[in-house]
């Protein structure tokens, strides 16, 4: 049984034809549109096209934004144009093929457990580092989303009262220090408040916005100050795992996303951290840290397999 998963964010939509082992059979792309009706016609041309040449089943979306308990309804994206919107009645009309929806951290949380580095794990948590944080937690294989849909919002735990702004309205989240635009932002107070020389000063200078893998890099060259910022990211991680550990106490972590892809840089600094500030350190076992196998298939994975579990598959 093979189906399609679809991964929407707020720049491109991803789909992909998906066998029951998690392998990618086929894929295509294309760019988000802005406005809900244009996005639907995007799903249905890539499904479409998909579906033309191999037998599919049924179809999986992961979205970037809340899905409603009932997982049909996409109430609200940041960076989507629907709002309460009943995508999955909507689709599964125009495709003729059972649709289902999901977050997408839940979807790529989901395929890190069927076929990644979560597999077999009994608690798992996702902590996908991209541009904010996005999380995923998974009991005995089952997603937990919260009473409204929207469990785990990790990113978005307060650390620092009256801290850095964010999007989401409040200051001092997480996902402003521990994230692959926090790297940016910490470099840019660095490079400001002080006179080390780094090779991303001359970038700051002309005014251009640092990034997560303008620091990365800087740091896989050595660069003191860059190393400086990629510690302080390591020890913000290590202090949200400890968070993590007391509240769900998994036997797996994954770090993935974007940010991911440079770990050997500080996943090393943020597990000893997690250790020391973990509630009872020293008394209990930690959990496996590891970081995500699946890359930026995870979400198209997860969203394929989520429709081939939900149709019977």
């Amino acid at each position: 049984m093979l189906t399609v998963g679809v991964d929407i964010g707020g720049t491109s939509v991803r789909a992909a034809v998906v066998d029951g082992e998690g392998r990618v059979l086929a894929e295509a792309a294309a760019p988000t549109a802005r406005a809900a009706s244009a996005l639907d016609d995007t799903v249905v041309e890539l499904v479409g096209g998909l579906a033309a040449t191999h037998p599919v089943r049924a179809v999986g979306l992961a979205v970037a934004g809340f899905v409603d308990p009932d997982r049909r309804t996409v109430a609200f994206g940041a960076h989507l144009p629907w709002r309460d919107d009943p995508v999955v009645d909507r689709l599964a009309e125009r495709l003729a093929l059972p649709v289902v929806i999901e977050h997408d951290a839940n979807a790529a949380g989901l395929a890190e457990h069927r076929v990644g580095a979560a597999a077999g794990a009994s608690v798992a948590v996702l902590v996908a580092l991209g541009t904010g944080i996005g999380a995923a937690l998974l009991i005995d294989g089952a997603v937990f989303r919260g009473a409204h849909g929207v469990a785990p919002e990790l990113g978005h735990l307060t650390v620092v009262r009256g801290g850095r702004p964010c999007p989401c309205g409040k200051s001092g989240c997480l996902e402003r220090y521990c994230s692959g635009s926090a790297l940016g932002r910490s470099a840019e107070e660095l490079v400001a408040a002080t006179d080390d020389l780094s090779v991303l000063r001359a970038a700051w200078e002309r005014a251009e916005p640092l990034t997560g893998r303008d620091v990365a890099r800087a740091a896989e060259q050595g660069d003191a100050l860059a190393l400086r910022v990629v510690a302080e990211f390591a020890d913000w991680l290590g202090q949200a795992l400890a968070l993590v550990a007391d509240v769900f106490d998994p036997d797996v972590v994954v770090v993935g996303g974007e940010v991911s892809a440079s770990a050997p840089l500080y996943l090393e600094r943020a597990r000893r951290r997690y250790a020391e500030e973990v509630t009872g350190n020293g008394h209990r076992r930690l959990a496996d840290i590891r970081t995500a196998e699946l890359g930026g298939r995870a979400g198209v994975i997860g969203a394929a397999l989520d429709a081939r579990e939900r149709a019977g598959g």
